[in-house]
């Protein structure tokens, strides 16, 4: 049976969506937690920012191996072990008792993303196409969303006092997480995904990179998910603590920090379905300038104004990053048989934007003591990304035309 018309490409989507939730779950455990560790570690803003970016850093350079790891293994394999370092990552963080072993602890999770991250646009374009393609790639993104709004809520107002310290909070996502890749493995091994590419995506996988990074269209969009990174990345992590310290308590600051993951799941049924080649980059444009919109209404204390930009942010959050994808996926010349490939470097180089977002704000916190200078720079930042998206509309264009 076809997979593109298979009712089991549902399963695979669930399987999918699975594991990018508990991959959320992972990544938002610490930033609840931020003056829980602190304390019990003795941590300054800037040491935590470097943990919350060390993963990314790791990312950087694993992203593109995993990738070619995906295509030669098939999902089924490379996305049951992605999960898997995902659950360690968050077991040996329950154990740390330093900074340097909770840094390591975060660093692994630096090695079972990417697969993840680059595993689950590989199977919806083995399985979906057309205007299906971009509800599916909207439907596995709400996995991260709820994911995200469990950590952020339930943390301080049911899980810390039920479980009695933030220790246990994180063998709990590691539990969750290995539950989530013995649930994949069941799924895909019912039918197999589509199985490692024949024919040309046989070819030399540096060769297959050469080619990619030839095309402008592919630099470009490269050089904007290190922008879309460092928004997203940086203000995920420090969103919380940046809400407290605006006069909320750490357990209104865990609500209100979800505010942008509820609207990011609403966007992400939404937005990318929207998103068809035509309109598709006036739609990017918009998100763009959604985040810059968010990061300057977030320097103020007013409530309402915080709403709002916290509003902002989840509409720009839901979708920047899978439209982005989206678009790379369905350039000339990549598709599904280089979408491991094409996918690793996307997420190689966004991890770099990934890992500059929250070291930077906690670096520019401790050098200012506020966070000001911070959302100053994530404005400049996605003004410039809105600006190169109407350059990539037209470098999209020309390479369509040249094919």
């Amino acid at each position: 049976m076809n997979s593109h018309v298979s009712p089991h490409r549902w399963l695979l989507l669930f399987g999918v969506w699975f594991l990018y939730g508990t991959f959320a779950l992972v990544v938002t455990s610490i930033a609840p937690l931020v003056g829980v560790i602190e304390s019990d570690l003795s941590l300054t803003h800037a040491a935590m920012g470097s943990i919350m970016g060390a993963w990314q850093l790791v990312y950087i350079f694993s992203a593109i191996p995993c990738g070619m790891l995906l295509d030669r293994l098939g999902p089924r394999v490379a996305l049951t072990l992605g999960g898997l370092i995902i659950a360690s990552s968050a077991m040996v963080r329950g154990i740390a008792t330093s900074y340097v072993e909770l840094l390591l602890a975060v660093m692994l999770f630096g090695l079972g993303g990417p697969i993840i991250s680059a595993g689950a646009p590989k199977v919806i374009a083995g399985c979906f196409t057309g205007s299906s393609r971009g509800l599916a790639m909207g439907i596995y993104m709400t996995g991260p969303s709820l994911g995200g709004i469990v950590s952020l809520t339930l943390t301080h107002s049911f899980l810390l006092p039920f479980l009695g310290s933030w220790r246990h909070v994180m063998f709990l996502w590691s539990g969750t997480a290995a539950i989530a890749a013995i649930t994949w493995l069941t799924i895909s091994s019912l039918r197999s995904p589509e199985p490692p590419s024949q024919g040309e995506s046989k070819r030399p996988q540096l060769e297959v990179m050469g080619k990619l990074i030839r095309q402008p269209a592919v630099i470009l969009l490269l050089a904007m998910s290190v922008g879309v990174f460092m928004f997203n990345h940086g203000l995920n992590n420090w969103l919380p603590e940046l809400l407290h310290t605006s006069g909320l308590t750490i357990v209104e600051a865990g609500y209100w920090a979800a505010i942008p993951t509820v609207i990011g799941l609403i966007g992400s049924l939404l937005i990318p379905r929207l998103a068809t080649p035509g309109r598709r980059f006036y739609i990017l444009i918009g998100l763009c300038l959604s985040a810059a919109g968010a990061s300057l209404l977030l320097q103020f204390e007013a409530e309402p104004l915080m709403f709002s930009g916290l509003i902002l942010q989840g509409i720009a959050r839901s979708s920047l990053m899978t439209v982005l994808v989206l678009t790379l996926v369905e350039l000339p010349g990549i598709g599904e048989r280089y979408a491991g490939v094409a996918s690793g470097m996307f997420f190689s180089a966004a991890e770099v934007g990934g890992m500059l977002g929250p070291l930077s704000i906690g670096f520019l916190y401790d050098l200012t003591h506020g966070f000001s200078a911070s959302l100053y720079l994530l404005t400049s930042v996605t003004l410039l990304l809105a600006v190169a998206g109407f350059r990539l509309k037209h470098l999209a264009a020309r390479s369509s035309d040249a094919v």
